[in-house]
C-alpha cells in the first residue's frame, strides 16, 4: 500500500472521527445548526489546513470536495440516527471513541506528511500533534472553553508518541502498511487505557 493511500485512509478516518465528536460538542453546548456545522467542520477539518499550511501543501480542504461532504454526510447521519439524543454515558463513550479515533489518525498523516516533507523527528512530532489537536483546540478556543490538550495530558502525548514511532520505523527502514496499522491500533488502545485509568504525566 502506497503512502497516499495511506494518507488517504487516515485522513478520512480522522475527518470522520472528528466530524462526529463536534457533533457531540455541538449539542452538549446547544447550538443552532449552523452553529453545529461551524464546530463540526473547524473540528474535522482545522488541523489539516493549519498542517498543509506549514509544509506549504494546497489545501486539501479547499481544494478537494471529499472532506467536505465526508463532514456533512457524517453529521447529517448522526442527526438522522439521533446520536445526539442518545443516553449520557452511550453518548459520552462514543464521543471518547471517535475523539481518540480522529486523534491518532491525524497523528498518523501529520507524521507522514512530515516525513515526507524531510523533517527531522521533532518536526515530525510537532506535525503529527498540529494535525491531531489543532481542530479541537480552535473548537475549543471559539466555545470558550480550555482546549483538551491543556486539559488531558495523554491527549497530545500519543500525538507526539505516533509521530516519534512513524519517524523510528521510517529511519529503520520499516515504515509500511503493516507498521503504520500497528502504530494505529497502539495509538488508540493507548489513548483508551489512559483515559479509563485516569493516567497523568507529572504535574509541577
Amino acid at each position: 500500500m502506497t503512502n497516499d493511500i495511506l494518507l488517504l485512509i487516515a485522513d478520512s478516518i480522522g475527518i470522520i472521527a472528528f466530524a462526529l465528536s463536534g457533533l457531540f460538542i455541538a449539542t452538549k453546548e446547544r447550538l443552532d445548526l449552523l452553529g453545529l456545522f461551524i464546530i463540526a467542520f473547524l473540528t474535522a477539518l482545522g488541523g489539516g489546513v493549519i498542517r498543509d499550511i506549514i509544509i506549504d501543501r494546497p489545501l486539501m480542504s479547499f481544494t478537494h470536495y471529499s472532506p467536505a461532504l465526508l463532514v456533512i454526510s457524517i453529521v447529517i447521519i448522526g442527526l438522522l440516527f439521533k446520536l445526539h439524543k442518545k443516553s449520557e454515558i452511550a453518548s459520552h463513550y462514543l464521543f471518547i471513541f471517535s475523539d481518540t479515533l480522529g486523534l491518532v489518525s491525524f497523528a498518523i498523516t501529520g507524521g507522514l506528511l512530515g516525513i515526507a516533507a524531510d523533517f527531522h523527528i521533532v518536526g515530525v512530532m510537532f506535525l503529527a500533534l498540529i494535525t491531531a489537536v489543532g481542530g479541537g483546540v480552535l473548537r475549543d478556543m471559539l466555545l470558550n472553553e480550555v482546549p483538551l490538550l491543556l486539559k488531558s495530558d495523554f491527549y497530545g502525548s500519543i500525538a507526539l508518541l505516533v509521530g516519534m514511532m512513524l519517524y523510528i520505523l521510517y529511519i529503520s527502514g520499516m515504515l509500511n502498511s503493516a507498521a503504520v496499522l500497528a502504530v494505529f491500533i497502539g495509538g488508540i488502545s493507548l489513548r483508551l487505557i489512559a483515559f479509563y485509568r485516569d493516567w497523568h504525566l507529572p504535574k509541577l
